[in-house]
């Protein structure tokens, strides 16, 4: 899978239009998924268009699990990600904005070139959490991103992850938090057996004249009551 990778991101993506891109990064996510054990069950759909896309955060997972349901996502991502190995240079070939959190500066520019995304069309997804959880609720969610939906009247869809072992409703192998190193969370990931996620797309709404603090309590709070669905169904 690495020197796929490697050969597809070097070789043939740049060669492809935006489209072709994504096509390819989602028949990559669906293998490297597949090939690490993990079950991705979606319901609900993506919305098509100018889309600014909100869900928790877990893991690095994340990615490649939201690229095999809606191969159109353009993710906002921290910016050390661009530096990781074969994940960072599919990332980069993507169209992934990558923005400094440590620079509250930083914000300002990926909310500008995020309005412009979706002016495009395109379809963009946020991690207001601003790192990984461990999965059984939501995290407090910073609200400036959100920005790039209100200015310009674009539909913005809540995304619901959540990741279960056999015998456990809450995956432990998916969690990358604390001091989890990308190496040692991938092991864990590969010692699994049987781990799957749940990824629910949520009814999206129109972000018109909203106030983003506002907003990001309420997608928050609409995310919070789906995760905690999956626990009465478990």
């Amino acid at each position: 899978m690495v020197m796929v990778g490697l050969w597809l991101s070097g070789v043939v993506m740049p060669r492809r239009d935006a489209a072709g891109r994504r096509a390819i990064v989602q028949r990559f996510s669906v293998r490297m998924l597949r090939c690490l054990g993990v079950t991705v069950r979606t319901s609900g759909a993506a919305h098509p268009g100018a889309v600014l896309v909100v869900a928790n955060h877990v893991s690095w997972l994340d990615i490649p699990v939201l690229h095999a349901s809606a191969p159109q996502i353009r993710f906002v991502s921290k910016s050390n990600i661009a530096h990781w190995p074969l994940l960072g240079r599919l990332a980069r070939a993507g169209g992934t904005l990558f923005i400094e959190r440590e620079r509250k500066r930083d914000a300002l520019r990926v909310v500008h070139e995020v309005a412009e995304a979706l002016r495009q069309s395109d379809t963009v997804a946020v991690f207001p959490e601003g790192t990984t959880g461990a999965g059984a609720g939501v995290l407090p969610f910073h609200a400036n991103l959100l920005q790039a939906a209100i200015t310009t009247n674009s539909v913005v869809q809540p995304v619901a992850l959540r990741y279960s072992e056999p015998g456990l409703p809450l995956s432990t192998a998916a969690q990358y938090i604390d001091d989890t190193t990308l190496g040692q969370s991938l092991m864990k990931v590969c010692r699994a057996r049987g781990l799957a996620v749940q990824v629910r797309f949520l009814p999206p709404e129109i972000a018109v004249e909203s106030q983003r603090r506002v907003l990001a309590d309420k997608l928050r709070e609409r995310i919070a009551a789906e995760l905690r669905a999956f626990d009465r169904a478990a």
